[in-house]
C-alpha cells in the first residue's frame, strides 16, 4: 500500500475493553505493542483518540453544550497521557500536542513542529480536540490528518466496519467492504459527522474504519490487507 505517514484514530470505548468506561491496560498494551511494530517499519505515526470511556458530551442531557464538549475534550487528553506511557513501556518516544496550554503536560500543537517529530520517528498525540466546541473527535482527526499530510486515516473502533444499519440490533446487517466518502455524505450514513466527511471529501483523504480487537488489526490495516471497511475519498 506504501503508506508514509498515517493517522490513528482510536476509540475511547475501544480503549476500555470490556469494562467500556476508564481503561484496559491489557488493551492499551496491545495497542501499544501493535504500534512499536509500525514505527518500527519506519512508518510515521499521528494519533487522535476519543474520549468516550470517560465522556459523552452530546448525551450529557441538559448541560451546556459549551461546557459539555470542554469536558469532552479533556477526556481526550487524558487518554493521550495514559496511551503515551503505556507507549513508552514498550519503547516508543511520542509527544502530546494540543490546541490550548495544559500546564506544562503537553505541547501547544504547531503544524510544522509535529511533522518533524514525526520524521523522527516519534508518535504525535493531537489531543484535546480542535480547541473549540461543536466540533466532534472525527473533525479533529480529519483537520490533523490534513494538516499533516498524512496518506490515511486508519480508524480503529468497537465495531469491525461499516453496515448498513446497526449490527447489534439487526443481525442480518451488511457490511461494507468498500465505499466512497460521497456515500457517507450522500447517505448521512454517521459514520463519521458529516462536516467531517465532507471535509475528507473535499481533501482526498481515504479512511479505513476498522475493528480494535481483530488480532493485528493496525498491522494488517497499515500493510493494506482487507480489513474492515475502506472509504476512498
Amino acid at each position: 500500500m506504501g503508506y508514509k505517514r498515517i493517522l490513528l484514530k482510536l476509540s475511547g470505548e475501544a480503549l476500555a475493553g470490556d469494562k467500556h468506561t476508564g481503561f484496559s491496560e491489557e488493551e492499551v498494551m496491545k495497542v501499544a505493542a501493535e504500534v512499536k511494530k509500525v514505527v518500527d517499519k519506519g512508518i510515521q505515526v499521528g494519533i487522535v483518540i476519543g474520549g468516550g470511556n470517560f465522556w459523552r458530551g452530546r448525551s450529557s442531557g441538559d448541560m451546556d453544550r459549551v461546557k459539555a464538549d470542554q469536558i469532552g475534550m479533556l477526556a481526550t487528553i487524558m487518554n493521550a497521557i495514559y496511551a503515551a506511557d503505556a507507549f513508552r513501556r514498550v519503547g516508543i518516544k511520542s509527544k502530546i500536542m494540543t490546541p490550548y496550554a495544559v500546564g506544562d503536560v503537553t505541547e501547544i500543537y504547531v503544524r510544522d513542529k509535529a511533522i518533524k517529530a514525526m520524521k523522527k520517528g516519534m508518535v504525535v498525540f493531537f489531543a484535546g480536540g480542535t480547541g473549540h466546541p461543536y466540533f466532534s473527535t472525527d473533525m479533529a482527526v480529519v483537520l490533523r490528518a490534513i494538516e499533516t499530510e498524512c496518506d490515511v486515516v486508519l480508524s480503529a473502533k468497537a465495531i469491525d466496519g461499516v453496515y448498513d444499519s446497526d449490527p447489534n440490533v439487526n443481525p442480518k446487517a451488511k457490511k461494507y467492504d468498500t465505499m466512497k466518502m460521497s456515500d457517507i455524505v450522500d447517505q448521512k450514513l454517521g459514520v463519521i459527522d458529516l462536516a467531517s466527511a465532507v471535509l475528507a471529501m473535499e481533501n482526498h483523504l481515504p479512511m479505513v474504519l476498522f475493528g480494535l480487537n481483530e488480532k493485528n488489526s493496525i498491522e494488517r490495516a497499515v500493510a493494506g490487507e482487507k480489513i474492515g471497511t475502506k472509504i476512498d475519498a
